[in-house]
């Protein structure tokens, strides 16, 4: 459902690079969450159903075959670190935007593929969280900070800017 996200998928497709987009709570889930914040933290059940999607890709004829990377922002960057981790032989590539890897724990040090975390340059605590998060990952890996962006990318460029970076970090690591 977010608006960020299909931009950016709509970009990742336009580079070449195919997308499914899913979200991770059931819009029951949503509703709920929206009032108690009682799924978004849930770092393991967000894991567990993006482990689900990927078994699914790898199961599928038609998809089988395809090289896999992670997409995740906010919470959702956590649970992709997580999964990656769970399933550290199909994961190529993460790329985060604005997360909170931080709240994938320990599973850090257990991530495989080439980590790219992306924030805001007006995002001040989370540049913090992804700096400890970074010197915890045992892979390939980035942090860039975007000037003038905040949490949510909403600022005119800024989300064209991390698309961009999401792009070339993908072609590098899927293509």
């Amino acid at each position: 459902m977010s608006p960020r996200n299909r931009f950016v998928a709509g970009k990742l497709n336009s580079a070449g690079i195919a997308t499914l987009l899913f979200d991770l709570l059931t819009m029951e889930e949503e509703s709920t969450d929206e009032y108690t914040a009682e799924f978004r933290f849930d770092i393991g059940l967000l894991a567990t159903r993006l482990v689900g999607a990927t078994d699914w890709i790898r199961d599928n004829a038609q998809t089988q075959n395809l090289k896999i990377g992670y997409f995740g922002s906010s919470t959702g960057a956590a649970a992709a670190l997580v999964a990656a981790s769970r399933r550290r032989e199909l994961v190529r590539a993460l790329v985060s935007r604005g997360g909170r890897p931080d709240l994938a724990g320990t599973a850090l040090k257990d991530v495989a593929c080439p980590t790219l975390l992306i924030v805001g340059g007006l995002d001040y605590d989370v540049i913090e969280l992804n700096r400890k998060a970074l010197s915890e990952l045992n892979v390939e890996k980035s942090l860039q900070i975007v000037s003038g962006a905040s949490h949510l990318f909403e600022e005119k460029g800024t989300l064209e800017k991390m698309s961009l970076l999401a792009i070339e970090w993908f072609s590098k690591y899927l293509l």
